[in-house]
């Protein structure tokens, strides 16, 4: 089994455990806080699923229907995990609305808090490592789920201190508020990854720091070329792609041309990961003037 998706059944079983813990939170004070914290766990093992579903089918190798592999279906878990986040922020709201008419204090305020903090102590300790695994493995997936379990560390915190006041303070209308808040928290993570995601389905640029480095590389490595120009970058999911035109002297032999472009693609792949690299050499009479300038 592949690390990233030995990384995703990990999540899921890790979300599973987690979502029973804020179950029985909810279950043992009735609190409409505590509620809203275990419906945002719902979504994250839903979203966990969708996540390993994605990481095992973009593993596939590329073939005649999908030539350039199918690594962007990480986008789509990702999308979906979004509109769930968008979902479950509406339930909370009109559960907080109902709440806010029949208001009732917790029972067992001390033994549901207990298990709650359990639960988000495992989903902070989780979120750190998955997020740095996604990283390292150029996984959209992972990473957006790396994302969502840590906002759901901080409002499952908020819950926390939130629920423990109403307890000790006894003002009851706390309770939906903060259920309230929590769907409005959770409604700004969601429409935040909808963004990442759409920007990943819609071929954007690679970061601005991976631009200047891509730059650097074809800059340092393409002597005996004379410039670079017209270059473009999108990434799908793990690979990142990058293509551009390469500008030789118009009487150097095609052999030579490609061993300028041999080293490019090599250093550019170790840089990247996994990359796919496009260059069209051109004669020195096409040459722009403008891109990259060869050192």
């Amino acid at each position: 089994m592949k690390s990233a998706e030995r990384t995703a059944w990990t999540s899921l079983g890790v979300g599973l455990t987690v979502l029973a813990l804020k179950g029985a939170a909810w279950w043992l004070t009735g609190s409409t806080a505590l509620f809203a914290d275990m419906l945002e766990t719902v979504v994250n093992v839903a979203a966990a699923t969708a996540a390993l579903a994605a990481v095992r089918y973009s593993a596939m190798p590329a073939d005649d229907n999908h030539p350039y592999g199918h690594a962007k279906v990480e986008y789509f878990s990702a999308v979906l995990e979004g509109a769930l986040i968008l979902v479950a922020a509406s339930m909370i709201l009109q559960e907080a609305y109902q709440a806010w008419f029949q208001l009732r204090p917790p029972d067992q305020p001390a033994l549901g808090l207990a298990l709650s903090a359990v639960a988000t102590a495992i989903n902070a300790s989780w979120a750190t490592i998955l997020r740095r695994r996604g990283k390292r493995l150029g996984s959209p997936a992972l990473v957006a789920d790396s994302h969502y379990l840590m906002s759901d560390v901080v409002t499952s915190a908020g819950v926390i201190i939130g629920v423990g006041l109403v307890t000790v303070t006894g003002i009851l209308w706390l309770d939906p508020l903060l259920a309230a808040a929590t769907a409005v928290m959770i409604l700004f993570s969601g429409a935040r990854l909808l963004r990442e995601s759409v920007g990943g389905l819609m071929d954007e640029a690679v970061q601005a720091d991976d631009l200047t480095n891509i730059r650097g590389l074809v800059s340092t490595q393409a002597e005996g070329a004379i410039e670079a120009h017209d270059l473009r970058t999108r990434r799908a999911g793990r690979i990142t792609f990058v293509e551009f035109h390469l500008v030789v002297p118009g009487a150097m032999p095609v052999a030579e041309a490609h061993v300028i472009c041999d080293r490019i693609e090599a250093a550019l792949k170790e840089a990247l990961g996994s990359a796919v690299i496009t260059i069209h050499v051109e004669p020195e009479g096409k040459a722009k003037h403008s891109g990259v300038v060869v050192l």
